[in-house]
């Protein structure tokens, strides 16, 4: 496994590959090499195997699986042996053609879509704090007390980015955008919400009072 940095789970692969999460998991499954992927009960995938996910699922239907791991693995053999002492991309970039007895690839139009892909989600991770003593670690937006998650939920629903930006005055189109894409590749799953002190009022009782059930 290469660049430990910019291993990825499932969730950030798919929108760096621009595919389904079930996608994803059935090419490290099934067409990713070795070298590339970490499988197990965390499993992830370092950055340019985003590369080779992207390829294998935009060309199922010009070219056979076979065909398909053929060209990844062809190209990740030459990726490999260039070392470690360029970039991945940059490595991918000057690797991604294959030329073969059956089989002949220009895949410079995917590394394009994917490279800016990452671009776009490595600009939302860097706007992205996570600090136990704002809202008890939730992620925020830096510079703010605005949870990442909040903002998605309102672009899901469909409001408008100026809308938004009206309930957010600290933040612009471009934060709400990169806001909706982090929280897209890091899904919430059975965090506790965050329950956030009352603005000008004191609680003075939590004492709780069982609901009378009504009779028969």
């Amino acid at each position: 496994m290469t660049e430990n940095l910019n291993l990825l789970k499932p969730t950030e692969a798919a929108v760096v590959s621009g595919v389904e999460l079930k996608i994803v998991n059935h090419a490290i499954d099934r067409a990713l090499p070795l070298r590339v992927v970490r499988r197990g009960k965390e499993r992830s995938v370092s950055a340019e195997a985003c590369f080779y996910i992207a390829f294998y699922h935009s060309s199922a239907g010009k070219l056979t699986a076979d065909e398909r791991r053929f060209a990844i693995l062809d190209i990740d053999k030459r990726v490999e042996a260039a070392g470690e002492g360029t970039s991945r991309w940059l490595s991918l970039r000057r690797h991604c053609t294959v030329r073969h007895d059956f089989l002949a690839l220009d895949l410079d139009g995917f590394w394009n879509e994917t490279h800016e892909r990452w671009g776009r989600y490595m600009a939302a991770r860097e706007m992205v704090k996570t600090d136990p003593d704002i809202l008890g670690g939730t992620p925020v937006i830096t510079g703010t007390r605005v949870p990442v998650h909040d903002v998605a939920a309102s672009v899901a629903a469909g409001l408008s980015p100026s809308r938004i930006a009206s309930a957010y005055p600290s933040l612009d189109a471009e934060q709400i955008e990169l806001a909706a894409l982090y929280a897209r590749a890091n899904p919430l799953q059975g965090r506790r919400p965050v329950r956030r002190p009352l603005e000008g009022a004191t609680i003075l009782s939590k004492r709780t009072i069982e609901r009378r059930r009504r009779s028969a």
